[in-house]
């Protein structure tokens, strides 16, 4: 479970007053859940997730994973913490200058030091799982936006975290490949029990496959309910960005 209570985060501006970016935002995502945080641009969906992954900190609020209180824990238990988060970044973040083996098996390598027969069997299964079988020796440069997500799903649950984070999935991809990058998300959510959150533009796509939905809307969580409730929503500012209507109040 991912508990989030009163997250509160400004930024200071040159010149000028703080921007708020989150204000007094709380969330509970259930065990096993797959959420989705949807939201105009810069509404705080990011942020949010990488508070979730202690990768930046609140000016107020906290932040629990279970019963570990991320927004409070030293550095050595933050170490502790993140080994059972997995995360895509948004822009894939693989390292050039490595194989898509040594991408894949770098979480494993650094959290974990497994034996190099089980981090080869780990990234073997992880490549086929995502459709990417024999792909070991490519580089990044050498592949399409498309096999760039699906290394990054595998890197993101090569350690089999508890809980995985996804930063628009499916960014600059053409709508047949973003609704494969879903389906397996949601495949490999089944699969493994995970407690999933995505953060996603592709809202039409997004939408069929979260339990839950959350929207952020300038620093505030404006809905969070069932996907089912997210489609019937009267909400005004709900209702316009989840149907994708061009009149209202956005």
């Amino acid at each position: 479970m991912i508990r989030l209570a009163g997250l509160t985060k400004a930024v200071h501006q040159a010149g000028g007053p703080p921007r708020a970016i989150l204000r007094d935002v709380s969330l509970t995502i259930p065990e096993g859940c797959l959420y989705g945080l949807i939201g105009p641009g810069a509404s705080g969906k990011s942020v949010l997730l990488k508070m979730m992954a202690g990768l930046m900190k609140p000016d107020r609020g906290t932040v629990h994973i279970g019963d570990d209180a991320v927004t409070s824990a030293s550095e050595l238990a933050l170490q502790e913490i993140r080994k059972r988060i997995g995360m895509l970044f948004q822009n894939n973040a693989l390292f050039d200058h490595l194989t898509v083996f040594d991408n894949v098996a770098f979480p494993l390598r650094r959290l974990y030091a497994p034996p190099e027969a089980e981090v080869r069997a780990r990234v073997a299964e992880r490549l086929t799982c995502v459709s990417l079988p024999g792909f070991e020796d490519r580089m990044p440069a050498s592949l399409s936006g498309g096999q760039k997500k699906r290394v990054g799903v595998a890197r993101a649950t090569a350690t089999r975290a508890p809980i995985v984070l996804y930063d628009e999935p499916a960014a600059g991809l053409d709508p047949v490949t973003s609704q494969k990058i879903f389906d397996l998300l949601r495949s490999e959510q089944r699969a493994t029990g995970a407690t999933a959150v995505m953060v996603s533009s592709d809202l039409d796509r997004l939408l069929t496959v979260t339990d839950r939905v959350g929207m952020m809307y300038r620093g505030q969580l404006l809905f969070d309910g069932t996907t089912a409730e997210a489609r019937s929503c009267s909400e005004p500012h709900v209702r316009q960005f989840v149907h994708g209507l061009t009149e209202g109040p956005l």
